[in-house]
């Protein structure tokens, strides 16, 4: 009953998306994106947010910040309109979805573009280098934060006997849907085409590029393949691998939003319903199960069960967690990462929250499914998921 709600009642204040998009993943370091800089990434698909939507940017109404600020501005929004930035590791790109949303259920902005975008290509990254102060040192959980998430992959496979095989035959399963999803062209809808620049790093030549796929999916990989390679994290354990663990990646997305009565008089095409989504947390040290509560804690809110759920985008941070959040919760595979997921497509931090959106809507169209539910984990011990309702059919 619960589920039939959320399809059949439609509001005219109901937050809905109204585009999905996304840059390809490209690898870091080595891939097409690796000589472009994350506010050229950040403009480039905002101009496309423009194109596809052809809405009035001065509509948008949201508060400031820096390298957004920038690239909105120079993809044609006017200095009328302002721009934020989040920061809740991975799920960052939700997160935004969600602050988003909230603003244009409180009235305080008619729409809104929540972008997710990571350049894993540049230097540094986002482990704290520093040691917190020797008092929070004393909190064991506190301390833990540190862990790096190699280390905290590691943990959970020893802690809950997640074993090598396993991972690496749920690696494998994620490879063959990417390949499968790549050959039939089930991305080509949410992925929009980028044009940049790549230097040649022998001759130092430059040459313009437009990217078009994603480059993470190695076709033809078996279990037999990832189970010759090497464990990643060593001094921590032997069952986390290169090839069972989300790869290192550079990408955007993009979802606008607003409310149903706003995309009707703007003649916006509905894509789906925001819902609502949550976070909660965890022993840092353990930091990827968390979806196996924030799931729960999620479908609750609205009285659902996983049985409701049509589409389901769970982030493979590692197939340690990824592998024991399906057996805590019971997940339906078929269901799950049906593109497969970022062991195979990459898991660029900030963009993977509004990528498992666009990802999820587009399969949702292709299937004529209804309930999307997309969840990660996030570094330091938390975890987050959200929940849409496809309404191309």
């Amino acid at each position: 009953m619960a589920a039939e709600r959320l399809n059949a009642i439609k509001y005219p204040d109901d937050v809905v998306i109204t585009l999905a998009i996304r840059t390809p993943l490209t690898k870091a370091g080595r891939g097409g994106f690796k000589d472009t800089q994350l506010d050229y990434l950040v403009y480039s698909l905002l101009k496309k947010v423009i194109e596809k939507s052809n809405i009035d940017p001065q509509v948008n109404h949201p508060r400031a910040a820096y390298i957004v600020r920038a690239a909105a501005l120079a993809a044609g929004f006017p200095n009328t309109s302002a721009a934020s930035s989040v920061n809740r590791f991975c799920s960052s790109g939700l997160k935004a979805t969600q602050d988003i949303a909230n603003q244009i259920s409180l009235g305080n902005i008619d729409c809104g573009v929540a972008i997710g975008a990571e350049m894993m290509s540049a230097p540094g990254g986002d482990r704290n280098p520093e040691p917190f102060h020797e008092e929070i040192l004393k909190c064991q959980d506190a301390a833990d934060c540190m862990q790096p998430m190699g280390q905290t992959s590691e943990n959970v496979g020893r802690d809950f006997d997640i074993s090598r095989e396993s991972q690496d035959r749920f690696a494998a399963e994620s490879y063959q849907r990417a390949e499968r999803a790549q050959k039939a062209g089930w991305f080509d809808d949410e992925i929009v085409p980028i044009t940049t620049t790549v230097k040649d790093p022998k001759s130092g030549e430059e040459k313009q590029v437009t990217l078009t796929k994603d480059e993470g999916p190695r076709w033809g990989t078996t279990y037999e393949s990832l189970s010759k390679i090497r464990p990643a994290f060593s001094e921590y354990g032997d069952r986390s691998t290169g090839g069972n663990s989300s790869q290192v990646t550079d990408g955007a997305a993009a979802v606008l939003l607003m409310k149903r009565s706003t995309a009707l008089k703007m003649n916006q095409p509905i894509l789906a319903k925001y819902v609502g989504a949550t976070v909660t947390g965890l022993a840092p040290r353990i930091m990827g199960i968390a979806p196996s509560l924030a799931i729960p804690k999620l479908l609750g809110k609205y009285n659902l069960t996983l049985a409701d759920i049509d589409i389901i985008e769970l982030n493979e941070a590692f197939a340690s967690m990824a592998v024991y959040c399906v057996n805590t919760l019971g997940i339906d595979t078929s269901k799950m990462n049906v593109r497969g997921g970022a062991v195979a497509l990459g898991h660029p931090l900030g963009a993977t929250g509004v990528r498992q959106i666009c990802t999820g809507l587009s399969e949702c169209k292709r299937q004529k499914k209804k309930i999307l539910l997309t969840s990660m984990c996030i570094g330091t011990g938390q975890g987050m998921a959200g929940l849409f309702v496809n309404e191309v059919l």
